[in-house]
């Protein structure tokens, strides 16, 4: 029985129904970003357990427990090799993602989560196990290549099989998840820290067991979405998954839409070299541009190391872990405010805001620091320290319900058909560089530059909501196929990269593939 209303609209808001299909396979599929969010929140809360760090990094553990007091507060766990153990999962990402593309392409976005679910439950199983650090950074490694296929199908298949009216909601579940992982991860880690014996660490990393079964549970039975199916050759499972998802029988206009967007897919050989057409620029540019200022909000960093941070600033070992655990319920609870007014209030509307509020936040926390943490001296008083998570929790809200979601929504939403599984292909890519940019610096940034971390980030903060004022388009409630006419063509700027003369795709041999006239009943 389904449930809400009709989609009507203009050209391509094709009548739909919100089906309890559509939602529960959108609800299996956002699992990957539970993973995700449970290997970001994991790791940062590990490794500032001293039975962890005593095992793996000596180093680390003699000047953080032994030699207390010794070192710079800020440079105490600035060591390369436990910034590997977090970042190497992010350089295997970045490399699985070219595989995804291929797969998400030939074999399809529910194969591809379902390779994702299995590299997953692999790398979950060395970690847990991990006897040497060897083991634990091919745990990472191979937890990496689940992240790059699942970061690679989920965002696709979310926007592909919702309806227009509510796709920007259900593609936020992926975030949605990201964020309850995150603090899954955070409420295990509290919990796991007080175990005697020393092997709570083993059992933070083995209980990511559960999200990848999840994941590879749900890949096994949800439906693959009829974009891919079409794309594949497969046109009547295509229609007949098109009729359940819709909950309605009359799915021709749609049908044929997707079947004309299927046809230049396939006469496109390269996808990645036409993502270099002029008419392709606008999305490429903006798909880049979200993923590398997403990192440098500076989220991946409190996230990553949260419990690390809070050590520097003078918290006890629990109290660090407990104020996590507070950051990533903000996390969650703000993110599900972006499901609800994505579609209402817009994405422009919400990244500005943030922009505002992040840079706020994150000034205030730069002072004080800069006025109460030395190098030797971390003696925060309780008002002071309240206040630092109070700053933290604000940063951390805003990012939830814009930069964090909205960052994986406008590119999944803006490419076409043909170089869809391309441009995300890049957009993962360049955001999982960026990523690892952050984890394997962070530690180090945060000894050299003290306080003034915040600073930078503040800055970069001002550049991406400047960006966003002028440069990115509204996209809300406009239909995945219908970006090019209805958005890029009307903005003010990126429309010079759409006038009629280049605004072609080609095939390998640079034959214009948007041939006139054609009848894509005829591909039936």
């Amino acid at each position: 029985m389904a449930g809400g209303g009709f989609v009507h609209g203009g050209r391509g808001n094709f009548e739909a129904k919100i089906t309890p299909l559509v939602i529960i396979s959108c609800i299996m599929a956002a699992t990957g970003g539970l993973m995700f969010g449970y290997d970001v929140g994991v790791s940062g809360g590990v490794t500032s357990m001293p039975p962890f760090l005593k095992k793996s990094f000596p180093v680390v553990y003699r000047r953080t427990v032994e030699e207390k007091g010794l070192d710079s507060n800020y440079c105490k766990y600035d060591n390369q090799g436990l910034q590997l153990f977090t970042s190497s999962l992010y350089l295997a990402g970045l490399t699985a993602t070219f595989f995804a593309s291929y797969t998400t392409r030939k074999l399809g976005r529910r194969m591809t989560m379902l390779i994702a679910g299995i590299f997953f439950i692999v790398g979950t199983v060395f970690g847990a196990a991990a006897q040497n650090l060897a083991m634990l950074i091919i745990g990472r490694l191979l937890l990496g290549c689940g992240v790059g296929f699942a970061n690679q199908a989920v965002p696709v298949f979310l926007s592909e099989i919702a309806p227009t009216r509510i796709r920007g909601g259900l593609n936020i579940l992926f975030q949605l998840n990201v964020t309850i992982g995150i603090l899954f991860a955070n409420l295990v880690n509290y919990g796991t820290n007080k175990i005697e014996g020393g092997w709570g660490w083993r059992l933070s990393l083995g209980l990511a067991g559960i999200p990848a079964g999840l994941l590879t549970l749900g890949a096994l039975f949800v439906v693959d979405t009829p974009n891919s199916l079409i794309e594949r050759g497969r046109f009547d499972e295509g229609k007949a998954v098109l009729k359940k998802i819709r909950g309605i029988e009359n799915v021709e206009p749609e049908f044929l839409e997707l079947v004309e967007a299927s046809r230049i897919a396939q006469e496109v050989k390269h996808p990645f070299r036409n993502l270099l057409q002029r008419s392709n620029r606008p999305q490429l540019l903006i798909a880049i541009a979200l993923q590398v200022f997403q990192q440098f909000t500076g989220i991946n960093a409190i996230m990553f190391y949260a419990p690390v941070l809070f050590n520097t600033l003078g918290f006890k070992n629990d109290a660090s872990l407990y104020s996590a655990v507070i950051t990533g319920a903000v996390n969650v609870l703000c993110t599900i405010v972006s499901v609800y007014s994505v579609d209402k209030i817009g994405r422009r509307m919400l990244l500005l805001e943030a922009g505002f509020q992040m840079l706020f936040s994150q000034v205030v926390i730069a002072i004080i620091l800069g006025m109460e943490v030395t190098d030797h001296s971390d003696n925060l008083s309780k008002g002071l320290a309240v206040l630092v998570v109070v700053m933290v929790c604000t940063f951390v809200s805003s990012f939830a319900w814009s930069w964090g979601p909205l960052g994986w929504l406008i590119p999944s939403e803006t490419f076409p058909l043909e170089t869809r599984s391309a441009g995300q292909s890049v957009t993962v890519c360049v955001n999982l560089f960026f990523t690892f940019v952050i984890a394997q610096a962070f530690l180090s940034m945060l000894c050299h530059f003290k306080f003034g971390i915040f600073v930078f980030f503040s800055a970069w903060v001002l550049i991406m909501t400047l960006f966003v004022l002028f440069l990115l388009p509204e996209t809300k409630n406009v239909p995945i196929e219908e970006m090019t006419e209805r958005v890029w063509k009307q903005h003010w700027f990126w429309k010079r990269y759409m006038e009629d003369d280049d605004d072609h795709v080609v095939d390998d041999k640079g034959k214009d593939v948007h041939a006139i006239g054609f009848d894509p009943a005829s591909q039936l």
